[in-house]
């Protein structure tokens, strides 16, 4: 089998049973499972794959930037971010993630909420700000533009100090296996310091996100409190991320 035939057929496999076993595939095709590795090395150089340990996985369609993902999923996004908004609770503080679901979130809270929200986004602190009862707690450091979120040693060091209810963690990639992933180190290390400060974390998870994953893991599945879904959402799909071990909820 020609190298560009088998990549096809790597491809229409991942597409169908949504992981591939790099040693499986290497005795059904009957060739060695460096051939098959060094394959999946190039597919994930394409963007066309995750790779993990003993072979691959989708990679997430939520990987753009923040002007891509505003046009994703935009329905969903706005029905998680109303859900989301209505956890939150008069006097709570809040660390609210960037993102565009998260701008969703800042968009349907309650008009007359009085809470702090802590966030390391400019741009969904600026959101924040049509609150008049909400007090806003920016976190400063480097901006990361890709995302529009602030990142650095500084965030981490203020997310040291906080101690928040609730954290709205926003993640590319939500698998039960792979965890809750995101596609840049640095950002990955913030979002893992601020769900540390929280008393319970919240991922809501538009459908492109679900059964994917990214390169930099942020936490497995179970270790948060909730992971909110569309309504829409496959059975099988809900099934799978229920058997990972996590509350979830369809909305």
């Amino acid at each position: 089998m020609l190298t560009t035939q088998r990549k096809k057929l790597l491809l229409a496999r991942l597409a169908a049973e949504g992981q591939l076993v790099a040693k499986a595939l290497a005795q059904e095709l009957g060739t060695s499972e460096d051939t098959i590795r060094r394959d999946l090395r190039d597919l994930a150089a394409e963007g066309l794959l995750q790779r993990v340990h003993g072979g691959a996985l989708p990679a997430s369609a939520a990987m753009g930037d923040l002007a891509v993902r505003e046009q994703v999923s935009t329905a969903d996004k706005v029905a998680l971010g109303r859900f989301g908004a209505s956890l939150v609770e008069p006097g709570q503080v809040v660390i609210l993630d960037g993102g565009t679901t998260a701008l969703q979130v800042a968009r349907h809270l309650a008009p007359g909420l009085r809470a702090t929200v802590v966030t390391h986004s400019p741009t969904v602190a600026i959101e924040l700000a049509q609150h008049a009862g909400v007090e806003i707690l920016l976190l400063g450091g480097r901006l990361f533009r890709h995302s529009m979120v602030n990142v650095g040693a500084d965030v981490i060091a203020a997310a040291s100090r906080l101690r928040a209810d609730l954290f709205f963690l926003g993640v590319t990639g939500v698998h039960p296996d792979a965890g809750l992933s995101t596609g840049d180190a640095e950002e990955a290390a913030v979002k893992r310091a601020l769900h540390a400060r929280a008393a319970e974390t919240v991922v809501l998870a538009s459908p492109e996100k679900l059964m994917a994953a990214s390169p930099f893991v942020v936490a497995a599945l179970p270790e948060i409190s909730l992971l909110a879904v569309a309504r829409e959402t496959p059975a099988r799909v809900t099934r799978a991320l229920l058997a990972g071990g996590v509350q979830l909820r369809k909305v």
